[in-house]
């Protein structure tokens, strides 16, 4: 991106850092919106990522991972 042109979170639309983006669709994300994976330590979206409410309590899981827990 040209120097100087922010870009916006697509859950919230504040400003998200360039650096803060979705490993599963690469949109940007910013802090408070964007989930770390229990399973693989990465970041996701919401719309990239469930939550998982088993007997060890909640857990994300981004896309890749949801579907091996089942």
């Amino acid at each position: 991106p040209p120097v100087g042109v922010s870009k916006a979170c697509s859950s919230c639309v504040r400003t998200a850092d360039v650096k803060e983006a979705c490993t599963q669709c690469d949109q940007f994300v910013c802090q408070n919106c964007s989930r770390l994976c229990s399973c693989c330590n990465t970041v996701t979206c919401s719309l990239c990522s469930t939550v998982d409410y088993g007997d060890f309590g909640e857990q994300v899981l981004c896309n890749g991972c949801s579907i091996f827990q089942v």
